[in-house]
Formats: structure tokens, sequence, C-alpha cells
């Protein structure tokens, strides 16, 4: 990705719209090293919008999408262009082979033999106890998508009388005419006489 706009050796601006000297000086040396693509269009990002050039100016120079001119305009204006390293490139892979043996290995023992006094785990408890071992955050939504790709549920297998009464809950119900006993027997009636007082 090569610009040659303003931004040269030779002409540098000498005050920009969002950055301080230093800032410029720094994001300029950084473009002499060695760096992928998307770090060299952060950096030029910043330094065009500084220039004051607008979202679509930088978008046409650069070949980029809007919202990477906005966001990377935004930490020029905010006084953090330094960062520009610090956010890593691409989607991050956090939940690896070792991490899935793992909560297989939580998922298929009792909590209780991991010192918690609850009998079951949660996908809130399992994402809590691995972002202790780990220090990796898993939503627990994730991790119970993680389980079901595994074949496994967080929900306990139900013991013989549950399985009827869930099996009964979702049996389907029949209405039929109900019997019509006669009352061939008038003293089983009850007669109540009212009594105005």
């Amino acid at each position: 990705m090569e610009y040659r706009g303003k931004i040269s050796k030779n002409q540098r601006p000498s005050q920009g719209q969002y950055l301080t000297s230093f800032q410029r000086k720094f994001l300029q040396k950084s473009l002499e090293d060695q760096l992928p693509d998307t770090y060299r269009q952060r950096i030029l990002i910043m330094l065009l919008a500084d220039e004051g050039k607008s979202q679509s100016q930088i978008c046409q120079h650069l070949n980029c999408c809007p919202a990477t001119a906005r966001h990377w305009t935004l930490m020029a204006q905010t006084g953090r262009a330094h960062q520009w390293q610090e956010h890593p490139l691409g989607r991050p892979k956090i939940v690896n082979e070792q991490y899935l043996q793992r909560l297989k290995e939580l998922a298929t023992n009792s909590p209780q033999d991991y010192g918690y006094a609850f009998r079951r785990w949660t996908g809130y408890w399992l994402s809590q106890h691995l972002q202790k071992e780990f220090g990796i955050e898993v939503h627990q939504r994730h991790i119970n998508r993680l389980l079901k790709q595994m074949g496994l549920s967080t929900r306990g297998k139900l013991q013989p009388q549950q399985q009827e009464f869930e099996t009964s809950k979702t049996a389907q119900i029949s209405i039929d005419d109900l019997p019509v006993n006669h009352l061939s027997d008038s003293s089983s009636l009850w007669s109540f006489n009212l009594v105005k007082s």
C-alpha cells in the first residue's frame, strides 16, 4: 500500500487538526518500518485526517471502507493515535483445542469436584471458571454453543420419575364428553330454602 500524497519527508504539515507534533512525527517515523498493509493504512488514515481530508477523500486515496476511515479518524481526534498497533489484526481466535478439552472435562464432571457448592454446571459458571484458568472471557451463550457442538449440555440427565413427568407434560390432552349420571334417587338432591329476614 503506497500513498504518495502530501505526506512525505519533504512536505510535513507544520500544524495538523488533531495530532500533536510528537504524534505526527511518531506516525511518520513508523511508516518507514516494514509494516503489514493494515497497520500502514491505519497510520495513513490518521495522518490524512490530521491534514483535513474528509472521510470520503481518505476512502478514495487508500481504497478502504468508510467504517475503517471513521474509526481511525476518531482515534486521531481523541488523542489515541499511538494505539495504532494495540488493536490486533483480524478476529482473535481465543478458544483453542486446550480450552475445548478443559471445557469438556469440566462439563463431564461435577462442579463439587472443583470446590463449588452447586451440583450442576451452568454456562455462566463454566465461563467464570475457565476465565480464571485461561484468562479468556467467553460469554455463557458461546459456552453453551460449544457444549452443544461437542454433544454435551449443562442440563443433567433426568431421573426416571422426572422423565415420566416430562413425558406427561408433553402428552396430548384429549377432551371428550363427560358421562351423564342420571340421578334416580331424589333424596340425594338437596333443597335450599332461602328465608328473607
